[in-house]
């Protein structure tokens, strides 16, 4: 089975061609493959597939590290339209949809390592997220074990949770964000957004995501950061968002909008997993 080594900012992902014929692999075997030390190594795998809506020219399929499934990967996607530019799929500066497992994005190769996506507008209706919770507030009580924090919670085709603090090497992040993600108040998990407000156009993010832990980058994640502070006031429509693997821009003008990422993709290399452990 060959695959291609990719990453968006440290957020690292092995891609896979099924355009002939969907991916199967079950849990067990992308556990395997996504293991540091046995394994290729990676947050997520990703298969490029034929689309199931005509409307666009692709599908990809999105699986975390633990082998659960996910609706939505900001970098990966960069990283899937890097591929099909680089394959000869996508023209440069040509507008094109491809489908997500949560729908469908828009997507434009700015250049063979930059890409901007149409992620949609974010969604704060905590019955869509999903997040269990009596009334919708921008800013959600929670406790975490003997600690009483506050989140916002958005949905970017994928689960969120977005807390502000001011420090993110503050020891408390490294118990928040487990007990984040797997919160009985979201029944499908969350990826846990830590974010410091450096200016109204620049944010600093961590992100520990459901199925992969902490991750040098999370592009949903950013998109949801800066959506949550969008939303109550606090950032400008244009945001820079520093993430420990890089930058990403995120711009949003606001509710009735789609919200736009842009950021690198980069490959790192090609390579053949034996069938025998596939």
């Amino acid at each position: 089975m060959r695959f291609s080594k990719m990453h968006g900012i440290g957020n690292d992902f092995v891609l896979i061609d099924a355009r002939q014929a969907p991916l199967a692999l079950a849990p067990d075997r992308i556990r395997a493959l996504a293991d540091r030390h046995t394994g290729i190594g990676c947050d997520q795998l990703l298969s490029v597939e034929a689309p199931r809506d005509p409307s666009c020219a692709f599908y990809y399929g999105i699986w975390n590290a633990d082998g659960s499934p996910s609706g939505q990967c900001g970098n990966g996607v960069r990283c899937v339209a890097a591929w099909l530019h680089r394959a000869g799929a996508l023209a440069r500066d040509a507008p094109v949809r491809i489908e997500s497992p949560s729908g469908p994005v828009g997507v434009r190769v700015l250049d063979p390592q930059r890409v901007t996506v149409d992620m949609g507008e974010p969604v704060f209706e905590p019955a869509r997220i999903p997040f269990v919770v009596a009334t919708a507030v921008e800013a959600h009580p929670l406790v975490l074990g003997d600690d009483a924090v506050q989140i916002g919670a958005v949905s970017m085709g994928n689960p969120h949770a977005v807390m502000v603090v001011e420090d993110l090497s503050a020891p408390a992040l490294e118990r928040w964000g487990p007990a984040l993600t797997a919160h009985p108040h979201f029944p499908e998990g969350a990826n846990a957004g830590f974010v410091q407000i450096l200016g109204r156009g620049h944010l600093r993010l961590r992100v520990h995501e459901r199925g992969s832990g902490w991750t040098q980058a999370c592009g949903t994640g950013a998109c949801a950061a800066m959506a949550v502070l969008r939303r109550r006031g606090q950032v400008d429509e244009s945001v820079q968002v520093d993430l420990p693997g890089g930058c990403l821009q995120i711009e949003w003008a606001g509710p009735g909008h789609t919200l736009w990422m842009t950021g690198p993709a980069a490959f790192a290399f090609e390579g053949e997993w034996p069938s025998e452990v596939a």
